[in-house]
């Protein structure tokens, strides 16, 4: 019988004590992690591509669309479908607590199918080859901050107020251009947009990550799925935004 203490003993591939439990445990946190964060991005990566397909049908057709009908004519309803993704993102935002998963999921997608709609006088605005290209590199920069924000060790929780703040003076400036119509402070608001949506991406998702340790195993997990996703989908979709007046060719 082998020695418990004798180095010569062969390993079997078990562990025992307290190191092998969270040796053991350790592992199963990680498996969670990963199959947790891929859900996150599923659901994000699936929202913006509904997004888009919703977006072309919208607006197939150029000037005889729904999207050029609609979006670009007279009427209110073209403030209805403007302004009510903003109406679902505040509802699972501070509802979330109460909803259902169910009922949060679908909320997700109802959101990006509106969010589809309103986005459609991109393609009436701006040629397809040029959307693609910025799509495209959005996708490789949203990647490449998310990878880094997820394996980084470095806490970006710091820069989180100063992101939000940032998020903040943009959308007053934008608001007041609305007024000036300056191109310049119009360029502006693109470039500090990009800058501080790529921040958000690399922040957000180490925020999402960490998040897990909190909800593994609870009932409020897969609400947390969805608005991880929603979180990442916003962040994409401003990224995107904002780097197509740079790189967007109008028709």
């Amino acid at each position: 019988m082998a020695n418990w203490s004798d180095p010569r003993t062969p390993d079997t591939g078990f562990r025992t004590g307290f190191g092998a439990g969270a040796e053991t445990r350790g592992a199963a946190f990680d498996a969670g992690l990963r199959s947790y964060m891929l859900s996150v991005y599923n659901y994000m990566a699936s929202g913006v591509l509904l997004t888009g397909l919703v977006a072309m049908l919208f607006s197939w057709g150029g000037a005889s669309s729904p999207a050029a009908q609609i979006m670009m004519g007279p009427g209110i309803l073209k403030y209805v479908i403007m302004f009510s993704p903003l109406v679902f993102v505040m509802v699972l935002s501070f509802g979330i607590n109460k909803l259902s998963t169910t009922a949060a999921q679908a909320l997700f997608w109802v959101y990006a199918a509106v969010m589809g709609l309103s986005l459609s006088t991109i393609f009436l605005v701006y040629t397809g080859a040029s959307i693609a290209t910025t799509f495209f590199a959005t996708a490789a920069a949203f990647l490449g901050l998310s990878l880094w924000g997820y394996t980084t060790k470095k806490d970006l929780s710091g820069f989180g107020t100063f992101l939000i703040m940032g998020v903040i003076g943009l959308i007053v400036a934008s608001l007041i251009n609305i007024f000036l119509r300056s191109p310049v402070m119009d360029l502006a608001i693109s470039a500090v947009g990009v800058l501080l949506f790529a921040g958000l991406t690399a922040y957000d998702t180490q925020k999402i990550k960490s998040m897990y340790a909190y909800v593994a195993g609870t009932e409020f997990m897969g609400k947390s799925v969805v608005m991880g996703a929603l979180t990442l989908y916003l962040d994409f979709i401003n990224m995107f935004l904002f780097l197509l007046r740079f790189l967007g060719n109008r028709e």
